[in-house]
């Protein structure tokens, strides 16, 4: 798996934090950034759908 490095704001990043931990929706900061990731990809690929901009090559 590679690795990556971001600059998030502090406020968005206290957010994030608000969600990780024991008995929260998320293990760790790069388990929710993934998720995040995935589902933003998902809704864009969905958008892309509804305007006919998929390339099925």
């Amino acid at each position: 798996m590679s690795k990556i490095s971001v600059e998030i704001p502090d406020e968005l990043l206290a957010d994030l934090d608000e969600h990780v931990g024991d008995d929260r929706k998320f293990v760790n900061r790069s388990d929710a950034i993934r998720a995040s990731v995935r589902k933003t990809l998902d809704l864009l690929d969905e958008i892309d759908a509804r305007h006919d901009r998929i390339d099925n090559e």
